[in-house]
């Protein structure tokens, strides 16, 4: 079953994301997202960070399930990866990883690159997915799905097939050059040589 990490961003708002808390091998919150969590009605099996965001009366609650990390050189969603990793959970959805503060967003979406070379990691908002690859990939679609492809290396040539503006051994050097594509039918590609790694969203509704 998926393990779900919930991050202290803004807390998910639809019927499918909080259906995936119910549906949780195990939940496992980054440090003060499990007032959220809580305040939602469910319960947590894991709260991990460097726990300083967390409700006294949570503390206490949960004082068997806290896992303390006081290291700076990493943030709490790292460390709640890591853990999941360590302890064999490796089919990982993170969820409120976005909203809220912009740079706090951006900066665990770069992370997925990383989280993508040790397990299986998708990150969902309320409006569509983020996946990383480090490899050439096929992501299941629909015709007029809106999809933006980001590179973490401005060297890396990337091809596409299946989506309406073609790459075609395209360097994406800047991080608007490969966003507002869009599907042309049940699947799409992404290719590239090399060593690199490169972050795709879909938009959960087709495009206008």
């Amino acid at each position: 079953m998926q393990t779900v990490i919930l991050a202290n961003g803004a807390f998910p708002g639809s019927e499918k994301l909080l259906t995936l808390f119910d549906n949780a091998g195990k939940i496992v919150c980054c440090d003060g997202a499990v007032n959220k969590l809580v305040d939602s009605g469910r319960e947590p099996d894991i709260v991990i960070g460097d726990l300083d965001s967390v409700r006294p009366e949570l503390k206490e609650k949960y004082s068997d399930i806290l896992v303390h990390i006081t290291d700076q050189d990493t943030n709490d969603l790292t460390k709640a990866v890591n853990w999941c990793v360590s302890n064999g959970l490796k089919d990982i959805v993170i969820l409120g990883a976005t909203g809220n503060r912009e740079d706090h967003a951006i900066g665990n979406i770069s992370l997925l690159a990383s989280y993508s070379r040790v397990a299986n990691v998708r990150m969902l908002t309320d409006y569509g997915e983020f996946v990383a690859v480090n490899r050439s990939a096929e992501f299941n679609s629909f015709k007029g799905q809106q999809v933006s492809v980001f590179s973490l290396c401005a060297k890396l040539k990337i091809t596409s097939k299946g989506l309406r503006y073609p790459l075609d051994g395209m360097e994406l050097s800047a991080w608007w050059m490969g966003t507002l594509n869009e599907s042309l039918g049940e699947s799409f590609s992404v290719s590239f040589d090399g060593d690199g790694d490169v972050i795709v969203y879909l938009l959960d509704k087709k495009g206008k």
